[in-house]
């Protein structure tokens, strides 16, 4: 697969090629499809000074998702060299493979973006509100449901003069979304974001609008890979830029093997 002129690439490593799909972790079981809102507000309840620099939904699912919270984002990287280290930094005895994701440009979307809004509050409804929306009639009718009058107040929350006019196609869309660079460690891991809309699905084999590539990485390669990307400061002291870590990291070093 070659770039097209007008697309960008994203990068993302999975340490198990045959276990890991293309799938944010709160869509992988029902249950936690359930406990999205429920568990998106118990973290803020319980953090809320981790939080109050966050004007926006979206920026509180990427912190969330960094917490290892599941959220409806998929973490990507501009930077190739950093999917083949997720790649190969764990299940070292399984092939792991780099995904790499072709994006026009002209679908991109920013932080601040209604569209990334809509679908990011998405998180704060009920399953059974989710599951109540319906696609049919007019767009009028559609922002006249119950359950869409309640995903335009949070929406409005963060952005009072949005209008009661959400495009019923955008809540069922994947966008790629590149975020603030406020956080530590999207800032040392190049990351940006897919984040799903309702019920959304990404094959995996992409679609019209994301087009992927693959590359396996076989499990007999993955210590060799460490040791040299180490000597291009790219370890877990560099990707998880946290004193725990990079003692952790430091104490291995001297470690006896």
């Amino acid at each position: 697969m070659t770039k097209g002129v007008d697309e960008v690439l994203f990068y993302r490593g999975h340490s198990n090629r045959e276990k890991y799909k293309l799938s944010p972790a709160v869509f992988r079981t029902d249950e936690e499809r359930e406990a999205e809102p429920t568990m998106f507000r118990e973290l803020l309840i319980s953090n809320a000074p981790d939080f109050r620099d966050d004007h926006s939904t979206f920026e509180k699912l990427v912190r969330m998702q960094h917490y290892s919270l599941p959220t409806r984002l998929l973490d990507i990287s501009t930077n190739p060299l950093i999917a083949l280290y997720f790649a190969c930094k764990s299940s070292t005895d399984k092939s792991g493979e780099v995904i790499r994701f072709a994006i026009k440009q002209n679908e991109m979307k920013f932080f601040d973006s209604d569209t990334v809004s809509c679908i990011a509050n998405l998180a704060q409804l009920s399953q059974s509100d989710k599951q109540a929306i319906s696609f049919g009639g007019s767009n009028e009718q559609f922002n006249g449901q119950d359950p869409i009058r309640k995903l335009l107040h949070f929406i409005k929350e963060e952005k009072p003069y949005f209008r009661d006019a959400i495009v019923p196609s955008d809540l069922k869309r994947i966008v790629c979304v590149r975020g603030k660079l406020n956080n530590t460690r999207i800032l040392s891991q190049s990351g940006a974001f897919l984040i799903f809309g309702l019920d959304a699905s990404l094959p995996e084999t992409g679609n019209t609008d994301i087009k992927i590539e693959r590359m396996t990485i076989s499990a007999g390669s993955k210590k060799k890979i460490i040791q040299e990307l180490d000597t291009l400061a790219l370890n877990e002291s560099t990707i998880f830029p946290y004193i725990e870590n990079s003692a952790r990291y430091i104490a291995a070093k001297y470690r006896p093997t």
